[in-house]
């Protein structure tokens, strides 16, 4: 039999041919559009540039090392916390990796793959390109605005340029941060939609739930003249149309300000025309409706409520865009009564909820953030994607123009930030230094500072409020779920969710935030163990206070050296390895050495004084005699003599289903599966590896059997068994199977509470509904 060799990595496909499933290869933008292509939605054709053209790209010019390393070097400027020098040099550490893309520039199969597809759509056709980050538009999060995107542009070379430029909005300091905020430390994969552009008279966004309140039974919709860009970015107050989800059926409508609109020119590109003030609303009433009715079908077809962006030509409307909503679990309930218009300095439209007080800060342009001081009030005209590195550090942001569904508002809820936008004079109003305070629920920005107010009792159809309530408003599930956590500053909206307690903390993104950049290793040499320990118990304790009772699992530092080269001081402590995913990192790092083990029981011994519930969690075992010395580590140290401490130990090698016995012989009360890397190492696939990206795959019978394996020793042995990964929060069927191995509990990210809740309790009664059939088949 003739052998073949494997068909090449497709570096550009057909929009229609693309489903929800091929998320890794073309981004989520690109697999939530080829979903509503398929479902038959009005959405436009097009083609994505595959996020391996860019991988191809890099390395082709012979740069994914350089790349990778200007990249950590970037992270590290932009990580929480990092001292103002280093944050200093984000721009030009960015500046850095861009100019190593466009050195790279498009690949020659690339180019004949593209002007093939391109050439398909039409002749020459006007086309929007946008990036579609692999990671982007899902359930933990949005990437609003942070990646670039361009419209009206026409021609094969134009495009390969657009998407060039796409390439390294990646590497921007804004889309940088954002994922330094995440935690999010790889380089990451980026397709490119390129896509037949509507002749948009009017565009907008529509929300399928209230992206303020929380409401379940409203549909949000802002509307602006000519191309949606000036609503996503913020540029316009737009006309805002709120409608019940039962019909749907308009209740009200905000008139906006705007005063210019983006329309395609007659060179073919963008350009700006005036809107004559006073002129009709943007959307009729029955126009309002059927926007809302698009949405819903879009939310019907996922099954959770959505962010869509839609555009209308002379004869339809078109959808452009749909993402699962990210916030909802983080927003207010109903907002309490706006204060008196006579002891408020402003109002606008609430777009980020919580109150937040501090002094005024007015800047005009994202390249004046620095001047931004910790815990000010941010106000500016507007506030787009590239303010992200400024906004973290905001404790309220203030804008004149708009909407609650612009980018930036998208981004200020996700991290937690008051905002109140469309004040339309907050720039010539405040001025620097005077106190205020911001409140996002109301919309309103008082003088002074005032006290939170006090929540008010949740409005039917919302999310559940933050506070005791939230976990009675859940189902109640046989199997427990935990929230994955790095940051205390996320500490207190994560303990309002419905969950159990937190199954996985990270101590590595823990401490880089604590520590501000510098590694600890440097710390430790320089005398500073002390100011290692009190940094580390403080960020722990606002975790475990904030989830108290409840418990929280913490695993040791798991340090992969090219991960935390990047760190101040790193390039002295840390090796280069050929391969650090299985290198010195994990057990084996603690015995070598053992001082920042040393450090982090410290630490955690202080803290559990108070707060009992904390657990300890040995990350990355291969075999018997490294955990036996660990923890020996562990019982010398003070936490080790601390009464009721449960030692965890983490199921990521193989080997672990052959020693579970034995490890829980020596003491380990609790085993939690990391799928990502067991996965990695079952099949032999770098998990960071696009080439192999389609052999990855969690629920592969080889890996199931392993877990299955683990699962079934802890329950035999009576310890309880977790699993922390993303595959639970994906995939319905994979937490079904979890359930009837019989699993204790799973771990996920905060966003992906609400949909694996649902999933544990639909694979709980399907699980109860077979085994009732079965009993009833074999009755008398």
């Amino acid at each position: 039999m003739t052998a073949h060799a494997p068909e090449r990595t497709a570096l550009v496909t057909r929009l229609g041919d693309v489903r929800l499933s091929d998320v890794d290869r073309v981004g989520g933008k690109g697999a939530n559009l080829g979903e509503l292509l398929h479902a038959g939605l009005p959405v436009p054709d097009g083609l994505v540039v595959t996020a391996a053209a860019l991988r191809a790209a890099v390395a082709a010019a012979g740069l994914p090392e350089e790349l990778d390393r200007r990249h950590r070097e970037a992270l590290a400027a932009a990580r929480p916390g990092a001292p103002a020098a280093v944050r200093d040099r984000l721009a030009a550490a960015c500046r850095d990796v861009q100019q190593l893309v466009r050195r790279a520039g498009p690949p020659p199969a690339l180019v004949a793959e593209l002007r093939t597809a391109y050439a398909a759509l039409g002749q020459a056709p006007p086309v929007a390109v946008r990036s579609s980050a692999v990671g982007e538009d899902s359930g933990e999060a949005s990437f609003a605005g942070m990646n670039a995107s361009f419209t009206n542009v026409s021609g094969v070379d134009a495009v390969l340029a657009a998407v060039v430029d796409c390439w390294a909005s990646v590497f921007a300091p804004r889309s940088v941060a954002y994922r330094a905020e995440r935690g999010d430390p790889d380089v990451p994969d980026l397709a490119v939609v390129v896509q037949l552009m509507v002749t948009a008279r009017r565009a907008g966004v529509a929300f399928t739930a209230d992206p303020v309140t929380g409401r379940r039974d409203r549909v949000v919709v802002e509307a602006a003249w000519g191309q949606g860009e000036v609503v996503v970015s913020g540029e316009v107050e737009p006309d805002t149309y709120v409608l019940d989800a039962d019909g749907p059926r308009l209740l009200t409508v905000h008139r906006g300000t705007q005063r210019v609109q983006v329309v395609r020119g007659p060179d073919g590109g963008d350009r700006t025309a005036p809107v004559v003030a006073g002129g009709p609303p943007v959307l009729s009433e029955a126009e309002a409706v059927a926007v809302a009715g698009l949405a819903l079908r879009v939310q019907d077809l996922h099954g959770r409520p959505q962010d869509v962006e839609w555009a209308a030509d002379d004869e339809r409307f078109w959808l452009v865009q749909a993402r699962p909503v990210t916030t909802l679990g983080q927003v207010a309930p109903a907002p309490a009564a706006a204060e008196p218009a006579g002891e408020r300095l402003l109002h606008g439209l609430a777009a980020s909820p919580g109150r937040a007080s501090g002094r005024v800060r007015v800047l005009q342009s994202p390249a004046d953030g620095s001047r931004l001081r910790d815990g000010e009030v941010l106000v500016a005209p507007l506030t787009n994607p590239d303010w992200m590195p400024a906004m973290r550090r905001a404790a309220a942001v203030v804008t004149d123009s708009g909407g609650v569904t612009c980018h930036a508002a998208i981004v200020a809820r996700e991290l937690g930030v008051p905002a109140v936008v469309g004040t339309r004079t907050g720039t010539t109003t405040l001025s620097d230094g005077m106190e205020v305070t911001v409140d996002g629920d109301t919309g309103d920005v008082l003088p002074g500072r005032r006290t939170p107010a006090a929540p008010a009792a949740p409005a039917p159809g919302t999310a559940a409020a933050p506070g005791a309530t939230s976990a009675t408003a859940a189902e109640i599930t046989g199997t427990g779920l935990h929230v994955n956590l790095a940051d205390p500053g996320q500490a207190q909206a994560a303990a309002a969710l419905p969950v159990d307690g937190v199954g996985l903390l990270r101590a590595e993104l823990l401490l880089t935030r604590a520590l501000g950049g510098r590694h600890p290793s440097e710390m430790i040499a320089r005398g500073e163990s002390d100011q290692v320990v009190d940094a580390l118990a403080g960020s722990l304790r606002t975790i475990a206070r904030a989830f108290a009772p409840r418990p929280v699992v913490y695993r040791t530092a798991d340090l992969r050296t090219n991960e935390f080269r990047g760190l101040t001081g790193g390039e002295i402590h840390e090796p280069v390895e050929d391969n650090p995913m299985i290198g010195l990192r994990g057990c084996i790092r603690y015995v070598h050495d053992p001082s920042l083990l040393r450090l982090e029981l410290a630490a955690l011994a202080r803290v559990r004084e108070e707060f009992p519930g904390v657990a300890v969690m040995v990350p990355f075992v291969r075999t018997r005699w490294e955990l036996e010395a660990c923890l020996q580590l562990i019982d010398d140290s003070p936490l080790g003599r601390q009464r009721g401490l449960r030692r965890w130990v983490m199921a990521e090698v193989p080997s672990v289903a052959h020693w579970l016995p034995e490890y829980i012989g020596l003491g380990v009360g609790g085993v939690s599966i990391g799928s990502n890397d067991l996965t990695q190492l079952v099949l032999g696939v770098d998990r960071d590896s696009a080439d192999l990206a389609d052999l990855f795959d969690e629920a592969d019978p080889a890996v199931l059997a392993v877990i299955d394996s683990v699962v079934s020793t802890a329950r035999r042995m009576g310890v309880p068994s977790s699993l922390c990964g993303q595959a639970p929060s994906r995939r319905p069927e994979y937490v079904e199977h979890l359930v009837r191995a019989g699993i204790t509990s799973v771990s996920v990210e905060p966003a992906a509470v609400p949909a694996t809740r649902r999933a544990l309790a639909t694979a709980e009664r399907r699980v109860l509904l077979e085994a009732a059939r079965r009993t009833a088949a074999v009755s008398p």
